[in-house]
C-alpha cells in the first residue's frame, strides 16, 4: 500500500495538532453540551449504519461519518475541523488498520478522556487477515515495504459474518452510554442480527447451488473476507489497498490466460474502477464475450446515498445478486 512519507505525515499532525491546541483553547466545546446529545463519529459508512439501524427511533444520539464519498479509506486524513469533533466525542467507531494510522495521534490529544473507541481490526482479533496478493497480481506498492512487516487487510465490513459481531460491540457501546434506553438498542439489535444471519445464509445458498467458484478481479481486490466466508477462490490486478491504475503486462496475461482456462463468463470490478483493465482482459481472450460485473466494496457511499435510502444490507443484497450472475 503506497503511503505518504513519514517526514509529510509528521508535518501534517504537527500542524493540524497546532491548529486543534488553538481551537480548544478558544473554549469549543463537545457536540453533546452543545445540543445535549451523545456524539458518536464514524470513519466510515458500514459502521454508520450499523449505529444507526441499532439507534433506531432514539433522539439521544447525535451520529456522524467522517468519510463521505469523497475519498475512501486509505487516502483520508483528518482536517483539523474533523480533529476536534473526534477529540470531543463520546463514541468513536474506526477501521484501525494502516489507513487509519493518523488515529492514534488524535485520540492521544483527545479532550473527552472518557470517551469509547471501537477499533474494527482489534475486535477481530486473531479473525483479522493479513493482506494478501492475490495469485498474479502486481506488487508494485509493496516493493519498498519491509518484506518482514505484515499488513492487515482493512475491509472487514465486507464480511455479514464480521458485521455480525461489530454491532454486538456496538450496541453494547450505546447502552453504556445511555443506559436508559438500553432494552430498545438491544432488541434493535437483535433484529438487525437476525436480517444479516438471513442474508449470510442466502450467501452460502447461492455459493452452494453455483457451478463457478472463481472470480476474477480486473482491479483491486477489497473482498478476502467475503470471499473467504464462502470458500471462493479469487484472482486479481492488486491487492485491496493498492494504489495502482495500471497493471503490467504480466499481469493483464496472467489475468487472460484464467479467464481462457476457466473458461469464464464475467470479470469483477469495483465500484470506483474505469473498467480500462477489464477491457483490455476481455479483448485479450479467445471469445472475447466476457461480461463485467460490479461488486460495491463501499468505499465511496456518500450521505445523499443514504438520503436516498443506501444501507449495508441494500448493498449487500445487491452483491449478492451480482455474485449470483457471476457464478454461474
Amino acid at each position: 500500500m503506497k503511503k505518504l512519507t513519514t517526514v509529510f505525515v509528521s508535518a501534517v499532525f504537527l500542524l493540524a495538532v497546532l491548529i486543534f491546541g488553538a481551537l480548544s483553547g478558544c473554549g469549543s466545546e463537545n457536540n453533546s453540551k452543545n445540543d445535549g446529545k451523545i456524539s458518536v463519529i464514524c470513519t466510515i459508512f458500514p459502521q454508520y449504519d450499523w449505529t444507526s439501524r441499532i439507534i433506531g427511533d432514539s433522539d439521544v444520539f447525535n451520529l456522524s461519518m467522517l468519510l463521505s464519498g469523497k475519498v475512501d479509506l486509505h487516502n483520508f486524513q483528518p482536517s483539523a475541523d474533523d480533529i476536534v469533533r473526534i477529540s470531543e466525542c463520546d463514541l468513536f467507531i474506526y477501521v484501525g488498520g494502516e489507513s487509519d494510522a493518523w488515529v492514534e495521534s488524535v485520540l492521544e490529544k483527545a479532550k473527552n478522556k472518557k470517551m469509547l473507541t471501537l477499533n474494527l481490526l482489534d475486535i477481530l482479533g486473531d479473525n483479522a487477515k493479513i493482506e494478501e496478493l492475490p495469485e498474479g497480481a502486481d506488487d508494485d506498492d509493496h516493493e519498498d515495504e519491509d518484506e518482514d512487516e505484515e499488513e492487515y487487510d482493512e475491509h472487514v465490513w465486507l464480511s455479514l459474518k464480521n458485521a455480525r459481531f461489530f454491532c454486538i460491540l456496538i450496541a453494547d457501546a450505546l447502552s453504556s452510554l445511555d443506559a436508559d434506553h438500553a432494552s430498545d438498542y438491544q432488541n434493535n439489535l437483535a433484529a438487525y442480527v437476525e436480517a444479516l444471519q438471513s442474508l449470510d445464509e442466502a450467501y452460502q445458498k447461492a455459493v452452494d447451488a453455483a457451478t463457478v467458484k472463481t472470480l476474477l478481479f480486473a482491479d483491486r481486490f477489497p473482498f478476502r473476507y467475503l470471499m473467504d466466508d464462502y470458500g471462493l477462490t479469487p484472482y486479481a490486478a492488486f491487492s485491496g489497498c493498492s494504489a495502482e491504475t495500471e497493471a503490467s503486462f504480466t499481469t493483464i496475461v496472467f489475468l487472460t490466460e484464467k479467464v481462457d482456462e476457466l473458461n469464464l463468463n464475467t470479470i469483477m470490478v469495483t465500484e470506483s474502477s474505469n473498467q480500462t483493465i477489464a477491457r483490455t482482459v476481455i479483448d485479450s481472450t479467445k471469445d472475447k464475450n466476457q461480461r463485467i460485473l460490479v461488486l460495491d466494496a463501499m468505499q465511496s457511499v456518500a450521505l445523499k446515498d443514504v438520503d436516498n435510502g443506501t444501507t449495508y444490507l441494500s448493498l449487500m443484497e445487491s452483491n449478492l445478486n451480482v455474485l449470483i450472475e457471476a457464478l454461474k
